[in-house]
């Protein structure tokens, strides 16, 4: 009769254990240091303070400044989600931003808001078919729009800024205040809510995963993969429309050059730091919503510090190579070994 040596049972993973792995965890660690070093290194940093019912502070200002993005990154998550990319958000933003500021004054705010999210679902719609459809590469037919939706913008606005007097309700979206906090918090806040509802309480999450992981297999399976990428374009592309009605209501103007110059790009950062993959399948928008926090934070962090500006990109991609290699596979396996 053979012996057999009992194998030792693994041990259950403790608190701390689940919490370390925890998806988020490595996010929420990166924005949790960065608030510390920036109040350690700016006095008052984090101070917050109540003037006329209105809470005014950093925290508050990374908040309102990042909501723009946040919209952005919110779109670009289920995008890259199903292996796609999306480097049209920023022209999207000008678009966005040059229509509404040209018709709210003629023509009222209700029409100036739809033609806005109007024109920036007409932009969603070009991608998704070229993707869909035609089977073009993500990053060229966005491509397309990136470069001809800026200069579309421009011819718009005749290259000019076009500036804002009235209503004054136009600029309540991007500069008003709700309960104390600005209306951009509560703005993100119900997208991002509408968002992780379709991905959580429909069908939807589980076929963008699905397409995201792989296609051929999805459309075998019975899903309708042109349809769900067609989609994920155009809530990408009306998330930038949103952002890009924030920003020319904060700045009441639209200025067709420089509204969401390269906004595409730090969405992609932000759902990279959120832990969000590039190959597809793996998504969190909640991650993807503190990579957007991470980014602005050290952009409040750098110019408090008072880094000149010719710096500020060099200390944010060593900042965003450090997130990102905290989180890659290599560096957790040998971590773990």
């Amino acid at each position: 009769m053979t012996s057999r040596l009992a194998m030792p049972s693994p041990r259950p993973a403790t608190a701390a254990t689940r919490a370390l792995r925890h998806p988020l965890a490595r996010p929420l660690a990166a924005l949790i240091l960065l608030l510390a070093t920036a109040a350690v290194c700016v006095p008052g940093f984090l101070h917050l303070e109540i003037k006329d019912g209105h809470l005014y502070g950093n925290l508050v200002d990374i908040l309102h400044r990042a909501a723009p993005l946040m919209l952005a990154a919110l779109g670009m998550t289920l995008v890259i989600a199903t292996q796609g990319i999306d480097v049209s958000v920023g022209a999207v933003v000008a678009i966005a931003g040059t229509v509404a500021c040209a018709l709210v004054g003629s023509h009222g705010l209700a029409v100036a808001l739809t033609a806005a999210l109007g024109a920036a679902l007409l932009c969603g719609l070009w991608n998704g078919l070229l993707v869909s459809a035609l089977g073009l590469q993500p990053i060229i037919a966005t491509l397309i729009l990136m470069v001809a939706g800026r200069g579309l913008a421009q011819l718009m606005a005749d290259g000019q800024i076009l500036t804002v007097y009235e209503p004054a309700s136009f600029f309540w979206l991007g500069g008003g205040w709700l309960l104390g906090l600005p209306v951009s918090f509560f703005v993100v806040a119900a997208v991002a809510g509408l968002t992780a509802l379709l991905m959580q309480r429909t069908a939807l999450g589980l076929f963008i995963q699905a397409v995201g992981i792989n296609p051929v297999a999805a459309r075998l399976a019975g899903v309708h993969t042109a349809a769900v990428v067609g989609f994920v374009y155009v809530y990408c592309s009306l998330g930038a429309g949103l952002a890009g009605l924030m920003i020319a209501s904060n700045i009441k103007s639209a200025d067709a050059n420089n509204a969401g110059l390269l906004l595409e790009l730090d969405a992609i950062l932000a759902v990279t730091l959120g832990g969000g993959q590039l190959s597809g399948g793996r998504f969190s928008l909640a991650g993807s919503l503190i990579g957007a926090l991470i980014l602005q934070t050290l952009t409040s962090t750098i110019y408090a510090l008072g880094v000149p500006p010719q710096v500020t990109m060099v200390v944010k991609a060593v900042v965003v190579f450090a997130v990102c290699i905290s989180q890659s596979s290599v560096w957790t396996s040998r971590r773990s070994a």
